[in-house]
């Protein structure tokens, strides 16, 4: 099977890897982050189960897309992670989804391209190449709406 090894010498910043090393490409990649929340909401206009206030465990999967910095990193993941908290899931984690979001249906349609906005308001603010890519919302395991960038582009 496989055996388990203790690393008896630990690699040490500037003894055995120097700073120019930290970088090993210049290719832009796509990272993702997801997040859980829970919310409660019906449609309007609707003649199914939905058209009763009903509530999901919602999932929601960014994509981000650009350049890593000197060191290797396109954005942390602890950034990702506040610009969620708060910017987003203070209008959505165990909300009346009808009465926090703009006045809209909300259909996890309506909704994905609402958290891509808002994500992509901070994104598009910083100085490096750092773009937002896609997010998808999941309202069930299995049925899910997604907002990519190149559908957002309006000329």
């Amino acid at each position: 099977m496989y055996g388990f090894t203790i690393v008896e010498n630990l690699q040490k910043f500037d003894k055995d890897i120097k700073r120019h090393e930290l970088k090993y490409h210049r290719e832009r990649v796509l990272i993702s982050k997801e997040f859980t929340f829970d919310a409660a909401h019906h449609l309007h206009c609707y003649q199914g189960k939905c058209k009763n206030l009903h509530g999901h465990t919602y999932r929601a999967v960014f994509g981000i897309s650009g350049y890593t910095d000197e060191i290797g990193i396109l954005i942390d993941f602890s950034e990702i992670k506040s610009i969620w908290k708060e910017q987003i899931e203070i209008h959505l984690d165990h909300r009346y989804l009808n009465e926090t979001l703009p006045k809209m249906n909300t259909t996890a349609e309506n909704m994905v391209v609402w958290i891509y906005e808002k994500m992509n308001q901070v994104l598009i603010n910083r100085p490096d190449d750092c773009r937002l890519e896609f997010v998808k919302l999941y309202e069930t395991p299995t049925s899910y709406a997604e907002a990519r960038r190149e559908w957002m582009i309006h000329e």
